[in-house]
């Protein structure tokens, strides 16, 4: 993509309601555009980051073996009646009316409407264990929503449900979600530990959060600093073994880890003093189970081996997606702009031409941008008529892992510079193996 021709408004003015870091980039680098109150919307440089983090949620997903539907984002209500929760769940759920007044609800969550399609179609226990997930837009009317789309009332958001016959499957669905979420986070470039949470309006006593560590973030998180150096790394985990995802949960939350809901001082107070941390996170996923919560009250039942009618065990799994887009710039930044990691960067590498209408550093560029689109890979080329000022600050807001800096006088000794935007390190090379190097770095995810 060439710049000249791209839609990137970006701002060089911070806008004054931008309260937290992530919000005032977001803004700035023309990635989202505010319709309303705690709702945005998308624009191409945000979009594409959305997509990347939709894909690497999907992959992570598919891998342990869960199905994709896309569910209605507008219910019935008696589906929330049946459960016993369309009274319960208070002022955030946008209640609505059709043109034949039946009551109809904008979705905050699915328990009831994935219940209803389990119910219609499974009958036995043949067809367990299932899990079912999607990707879709949601709305929670926030009181106060505010910091962008970390708390907004229009966000995207992975929620997935799992079907079992029995409460110890259910538990390895479970575990399953926990060990698909960890390598989902990491290959985003972002260390997020589950702690030990709160059930709140979904229910179960059984659940865990996913929190990156931030000072902007919304929750008060105790735990023990041994977890900060746990990662997932490359290994591979059978997800149809009990054993092998049961020991990464055991692995990953046996040290302390709990939100400010669950916190117990005494046991925190048994950890060695040195190791004792208390900070601020970010949630960007949660996993429940809740046993026979919405089964039983809604008739999801099957017919188990001794022909007996039996309720479902049933667990819901959801990821952030709009919202860590939010969490990772939180993560992931300096007074310049955003840093993105590799993993979910909008564009591979940006290049930039210090002398636009040379024609030797035209044809160098034009070369670059053909090599790396032949490499598979998505550059972003500033081809503006701007001065290199103006072109390096929008190259570092915009926060892309890796810049080429093409001029006359580099070119002169046949080389190119390198720029990392995470080190800030440059070296100068040969246009050819720039593109090697850049190539050889993506091709290493």
């Amino acid at each position: 993509m060439r710049l000249s021709r791209y839609f990137m408004p970006v701002l060089k003015e911070t806008p004054a309601d931008a309260q937290i870091v992530s919000h005032r980039y977001m803004l700035r680098a023309g990635m989202i555009k505010q319709t309303a109150a705690g709702i945005y919307s998308w624009l191409p440089l945000g979009l594409k980051v959305l997509r990347n983090i939709e894909r690497i949620v999907n992959e992570e997903q598919e891998r342990a073996g869960h199905v994709p539907i896309l569910m209605s984002t507008i219910q019935p209500a008696d589906l929330w009646r049946e459960s016993g929760r369309y009274d319960d769940y208070g002022e955030e759920m946008l209640r609505v009316r059709d043109r034949h007044d039946r009551d109809m609800l904008y979705g905050p969550t699915n328990e009831e409407a994935v219940t209803d399609i389990f119910r219609a179609h499974v009958n036995s226990y043949k067809d367990l264990p299932l899990t079912l997930y999607q990707i879709q837009w949601k709305f929670r009317d926030e009181i106060r929503p505010r910091f962008g789309v970390m708390r907004g009332r229009e966000f995207f958001m992975k929620d997935g449900y799992n079907f079992d016959l029995t409460k110890e499957d259910a538990l390895h669905a479970y575990n399953r979600h926990l060990v698909s979420y960890l390598r989902t986070y990491e290959r985003m470039g972002l260390k997020a530990i589950p702690m030990r949470a709160d059930g709140g309006p979904i229910g179960g006593d059984y659940t865990h959060e996913f929190l990156v560590l931030a000072e902007t973030g919304e929750s008060e998180v105790f735990y023990d600093a041994e977890v900060t150096d746990l990662t997932f790394g490359d290994r591979e985990v059978d997800y149809d073994s009990v054993e092998e995802c049961e020991a990464v949960l055991k692995e990953f939350t046996s040290r302390y880890a709990r939100t400010d809901e669950t916190h117990d001082e005494a046991l925190f107070n048994e950890i060695p003093e040195e190791r004792r941390r208390s900070a601020r996170g970010i949630e960007v996923g949660q996993i429940f189970y809740f046993g026979t919560k919405y089964s039983e009250s809604m008739g999801a039942t099957v017919v188990n081996a001794d022909q007996e009618q039996v309720p479902v065990h049933m667990g819901s799994h959801g990821i952030g997606v709009s919202r860590l887009l939010g969490a990772i710039i939180e993560a992931s930044h300096d007074d310049k702009g955003i840093i993105w990691p590799e993993g979910v960067t909008p564009f591979h590498v940006g290049i930039v031409n210090l002398k636009q209408g040379d024609d030797e550093a035209d044809a160098a560029c034009d070369a670059l941008y053909k090599a790396f689109v032949a490499a598979g890979l998505e550059p972003l080329y500033d081809d503006r008529k701007e001065r290199a000022g103006g072109k390096f600050a929008t190259m570092d807001l915009i926060g892309l892992p890796w810049r080429i800096t093409v001029g006359p006088r580099g070119l002169k000794n046949g080389v190119v510079e390198l720029n990392s935007r995470k080190t800030g390190e440059s070296v100068e090379v040969a246009p050819e193996e720039a593109v090697a190097k850049v190539k050889a770095i993506y091709e290493a995810l």
